[in-house]
């Protein structure tokens, strides 16, 4: 089951966007993009396994990246245009699978720290120490699964990801769900450290590509964000202002309004020299817009 955020039916629709939620998020993590981007587009955002409407993992085979772009997958083969895809850690790794498997049908993508944490080996020392982080943070978040302490691999999770004390701080009903969803973190984890595309595969990717981070992004997802920057032949990389990882929740207006302009930029077809000038260029051009309305 596929939740759909789209609006009424418009004359002319300029496109479609399909958003990827995050690990232990659902759909409703894109409400506010659905609402930026009116009825222009028809958005789909799919949910992963573990979420009520998709379900858990069968348990066929082992889990990887490529069984939860399935999904997605289908919904771009059954598209009668490209799609812009949008994808948000777990969601942005996932994204990154599908764009490999349908590289021709994606007329942009744009993710929040996507968290391809395979990269991570191939990074040198700066590396070698993040995927030690990020792996330390799976093993106890397995751990805590394995023996059945759901809430407590959940506690460490999204302190991990939101602060210390965050996990508290949530209310009751979002704590619950996220102990239901526990069992399906360990196979994110390991599809995301696990999965095997080479760098140079992601150099064959021509389409534009808007890579964000939070200025307090944590080490794996901010080194991964410059590292895809660097391999993908036609992005750009820019920070939000004060934001951390969960950036598309606690600073959704910044985040969805980047996206936005993003993709009607991509849709149009206008990025020419702006787009290629650089860094520093595009993030002004995308976020300044955005900050002014926020402030």
């Amino acid at each position: 089951m596929n939740v759909n955020f789209s609006y009424p039916p418009r004359p002319q629709r300029r496109g479609r966007v399909i958003a990827l939620h995050c690990s232990g998020a659902n759909a409703g993590q894109w409400s506010y993009l659905a609402e930026a981007l009116g009825g222009s587009y028809e958005m789909l955002a799919p949910e992963h396994y573990g979420c009520e409407s998709a379900g858990a993992w069968g348990g066929d085979h082992a889990f990887t990246l490529a069984d939860e772009a399935h999904r997605t997958i289908g919904l771009i083969d059954r598209s009668e245009s490209k799609v812009h895809l949008v994808g948000h850690s777990y969601g942005g790794g996932v994204a990154l699978a599908v764009a490999l498997a349908r590289p021709t049908r994606i007329a942009s993508l744009a993710m929040y720290e996507p968290s391809a944490f395979h990269l991570l080996r191939l990074m040198g020392h700066a590396g070698a120490d993040a995927f030690s982080e990020i792996t330390g943070i799976a093993r106890r978040v397995c751990r805590g699964v394995v023996t059945g302490d759901y809430r407590g691999a959940m506690e460490e999770f999204v302190d991990y990801w939101s602060g210390s004390g965050s996990f508290k701080a949530l209310r009751p009903g979002i704590q619950h769900g996220l102990v239901r969803w526990a069992p399906k973190a360990p196979l994110d984890f390991r599809a995301l450290i696990d999965e095997t595309t080479s760098q140079e595969a992601y150099r064959s990717l021509a389409f534009p590509v808007l890579l964000l981070r939070g200025q307090h992004a944590p080490a794996p997802t901010r080194l991964i964000a410059e590292r895809l920057d660097s391999l993908l032949p036609d992005s750009r990389l820019a920070t939000i202002e004060g934001a951390g990882h969960m950036g598309p929740m606690t600073h959704a207006p910044e985040v969805s309004g980047a996206m936005v302009q993003f993709i009607e930029t991509a849709q149009r077809g206008r990025f020419g020299a702006m787009w290629r000038a650089g860094a520093a260029g595009l993030a002004g051009a995308i976020l300044r817009p955005v900050v002014e309305a926020a402030s």
